[in-house]
């Protein structure tokens, strides 16, 4: 196969990795806003430079949901930043590489230069290091939130709606436990920064309802304070799309993240002891963009108003109400055989010849059943609707893109033992382990989150499924992406 030429980090190579003496500096800055109500903990924006000597490479992660579309960093945000970093810093924009951890904490007005002053700070103290790269693994966390339903749909867990009923479960999906790690130790003594990268969304919250950088904030902190002061832990979200934290819809305890960000914390500790750093300089980064074919969702649009409109037609009534049906729900419940009087009226009944208690038994428990039908009928019909509104909203914008593809940027990144791909949007975890199941790499990690934000990619068997879950309907990507995406990056992976 003919050499293909590759710029990386400045250097024209024939497909070779770059070896050098690596320095890098790191830094964080606070972007939390303090003027939007309670706070909880702080968030930031913390930036690893990392060079040869020649150009720089920026690792830059925030404490935000997304870089730009939802959430508040503002539009154009990548645009100026990179393009200050070009001017100020030298650093090329293909150089670049920004990580939301999709926390949903609220981040001050002045973030745009927060980042950048973020990345100058970081590239004014270098210092010669050495890097290492491993694995850790934390499975206590997290979970799956799309469930196989027993008739072949799936559903996912949310707060927008209500859980399907527990017997129509069949099958959970998977998680990731591994724990992605790169360690980057100073010449000199001491730790200087550690990138780790996990899949988990990190919306649990905490007690109260304050700003918060959720469960990566405590993690980060766990690590931070135990490698020793001015060490950095930057954190890169994975494949998280599907990946809620553990009891994500309890009822009976407050949300609470710090525990679980302890728990990864720790681990990732526990994983870094394991890490051996040497002057291993390996240093690779490729920057492609890709076309990805929209999705086409009128059919599928159609066909769930027709199941709404079915599942509205089927609502029964029932002399019932709320309020009657939950004492009468309970009673039926606690005593199944006499639930209208004690027992030994309804034996006086029998012996008098009278039916009267078990024929109001027998109304009860038919308006109860019909009840209960209709709440489930209620709660399916909220999923719908819900999930309704994002296939409507992404066929609009598809169809005012007046494009069949959306192109995405995607990085592959070699430090060392240490391989990252990329790419902007809420990757599902199976997307995830089959990269690394396919790479040629030992040490290889994915990053979803990165570089912009084009809402959820889930598999195209997820993708069948289309307004069942959140994943399926807040999605602008064709089935096919899948498959382009998977087989770009093994390329990229290959020249890594």
């Amino acid at each position: 196969m003919r050499p293909r030429l590759l710029f990386v980090l400045g250097f024209l190579v024939i497909g070779n990795t770059v070896s050098a003496e690596l320095r890098a500096g790191a830094t964080q800055i606070d972007i939390t806003n303090r003027e939007a109500g309670p706070v909880h903990d702080s968030l930031y924006v913390k930036a690893l430079v990392l060079t040869n000597g020649a150009t720089t490479l920026a690792l830059v992660t925030l404490d935000v949901v997304a870089l730009e579309e939802i959430g508040p960093i503002p539009s154009g945000f990548l645009l100026k930043v990179r393009a200050r970093l070009e001017q100020e810093l030298g650093i090329k924009p293909a150089n670049v590489l920004i990580n939301a951890s999709h926390c949903h904490g609220v981040v001050c007005a002045d973030v745009t230069e927060r980042t950048i002053q973020a990345v100058r700070e970081a590239s004014q103290d270098l210092v010669p290091v050495l890097i290492g790269a491993g694995v850790g693994h934390e499975d206590r966390i997290m979970e799956n939130r799309r469930y196989r339903l027993k008739d072949g749909t799936e559903a996912d867990s949310r707060h927008a709606y209500s859980m399907p009923p527990d017997e129509e479960i069949a099958a959970v999906g998977p998680v990731d436990p591994e724990i992605g790690i790169l360690r980057l130790d100073k010449k000199s003594g001491g730790t200087l920064a550690v990138v780790y990268n996990f899949a988990c969304h990190p919306i649990q919250g905490v007690p109260g309802g304050g700003n918060t950088a959720d469960i990566i904030g405590f993690a980060s902190k766990v690590i931070e304070d135990n490698l020793g002061e001015g060490t950095i832990a930057l954190f890169l979200q994975g494949c998280g799309g599907d990946i809620n934290p553990a009891g994500y819809k309890d009822v009976d305890h407050p949300r609470d993240a710090e525990p679980l960000g302890h728990l990864l914390g720790l681990s990732t500790l526990q994983a870094l002891r394991r890490v051996k750093c040497n002057d291993d300089a390996a240093f690779k980064v490729l920057h492609e963009t890709i076309a990805l074919p929209r999705a086409k969702t009128a059919e599928r649009i159609v066909a769930l108003e027709t199941e709404q409109t079915r599942l509205l037609q089927s609502l029964k009534g029932t002399s019932l109400n709320l309020k009657s049906f939950l004492p009468l729900v309970v009673k039926y419940s606690l005593s199944d055989e006499f639930p209208s009087s004690y027992a030994h009226r309804y034996m006086h009944e029998e012996m008098m010849g009278r039916g009267d208690l078990k024929k109001l038994d027998e109304e009860n428990r038919r308006n109860i059943e019909q009840y209960i039908e209709n709440i489930h009928t209620m709660e399916k019909l909220t999923r719908i609707q819900t999930n309704l509104d994002l296939l409507r909203k992404h066929q609009a914008d598809n169809v005012a893109a007046d494009a069949n593809t959306v192109d995405v940027e995607v990085l592959g990144v070699r430090i060392g033992d240490f391989v990252l791909v990329t790419f902007p949007g809420e990757l599902t975890v199976q997307i995830g382990l089959n990269i690394k199941q396919v790479s040629p790499h030992e040490l290889t990690f994915i990053a979803g989150y990165t570089n912009g934000y084009i809402y959820y990619a889930p598999t195209a068997e997820q993708l069948k499924n289309a307004g069942g879950a959140q994943e399926d309907s807040d999605c602008i990507l064709a089935p096919e992406w899948q498959q382009i995406y998977e087989g770009r990056v093994l390329e990229l992976l290959k020249e890594l």
